[in-house]
């Protein structure tokens, strides 16, 4: 069994997608439908503007979300068959969702502009911020953030691998989990964010974002989604609109959900989209499964010979 993973932010990077963009119809429609969804110019921020402009949470959602869909549709034509399941890391699950026939592009880019808007929005710049921490368990990361917890908010944000804790919250308890993390042992990384994702400062941007996922037209779908709320697979559009509400100020549940996909019968995932943040991942959390990453065209001619 095959699973298609699409990457979220903090993958991007000025000129990603061009090689498909520059040699598939399929590619530059892609960009130009969330172009003309968003009546912004996607493609001169994505080639040609700087990583600054393209960091901005409101630019960075619908980017990521043209540049790994116009890859896949690329792939679609050069054979790829459609996968057994598919998950999205945070914002790559709105590829995922296009992917399984769940929403169309017009409609999912709108969305990951609003939900990029809706977040900016939520914590003013400078209040909130986000680290990653290293080499130890999660529930170590869990007992640091409870503990800085009289100071701020911090949460764990993303469960990336058993090694690998995100969390998130405002910047003096992020500090101060940090510093607690540390005692234990563990390391930390900054990172550079706009945003404190997947925690409850977000419950604001959710509320609003609710009203808009109630709006806008999703199906059921064929192809089995992991989401990253639960790490458990959903068909039903109900249960996928209120998982993407929910995603907004709940932790990403990877590592959880790459397990759950290898129990089910999952032996080679297939990264779609900038970088291999995932792919990475993908091998710590389990090592004897096949992992491919499709950034550059020549990865996908590379991807097809060995599936």
């Amino acid at each position: 069994m095959i699973a298609y993973v699409f990457p979220g932010q903090g993958s991007q990077y000025v000129g990603m997608g061009y090689d498909f963009y520059k040699e598939f119809s399929e590619a530059s429609n892609v960009f130009h439908s969330v172009e003309e969804a968003l009546r912004k110019n996607i493609t001169d921020i994505v080639f040609r503007g700087t990583e600054e402009e393209l960091s901005k949470t409101i630019n960075t959602q619908p980017s990521l979300l043209a540049c790994s869909y116009a890859i896949y549709v690329s792939l679609k034509k050069m054979g790829l068959k459609d996968p057994d399941f598919v998950a999205g890391h945070s914002l790559g699950e709105y590829t995922a969702l296009l992917v399984a026939k769940g929403i169309d592009l017009y409609e999912a880019a709108k969305l990951t502009h609003l939900r990029g808007k809706y977040m900016q929005e939520a914590v003013p710049e400078g209040k909130g911020s986000m680290a990653a921490i290293l080499k130890l368990s999660p529930e170590k990361v869990e007992q640091a953030c409870d503990e800085a917890k009289s100071v701020g908010v911090v949460e764990p944000a993303n469960y990336n691998s058993k090694e690998q804790i995100v969390i998130s919250g405002e910047k003096q308890a992020v500090e101060k989990a940090i510093e607690i993390a540390k005692s234990m042992g563990g390391k930390a990384i900054m990172l550079k964010v706009s945003v404190p994702s997947h925690c409850s400062l977000m419950k604001g941007a959710a509320d609003a974002f609710r009203l808009k996922l109630a709006q806008t037209p999703i199906q059921n779908i064929n192809i089995p989604l992991v989401s990253n709320v639960d790490a458990k697979t959903h068909q039903m559009a109900h249960e996928i609109r209120d998982n993407l509400h929910k995603q907004i100020y709940s932790s990403v549940r990877w590592y959880q959900s790459v397990e759950h996909m290898i129990e089910q019968g999952v032996h080679t995932f297939v990264e779609i989209g900038p970088k291999n943040v995932l792919s990475k991942l993908i091998s710590q959390i389990d090592n004897r499964v096949r992992v491919f990453n499709v950034d550059k065209l020549q990865d996908a001619e590379n991807v097809l010979k060995a599936l």
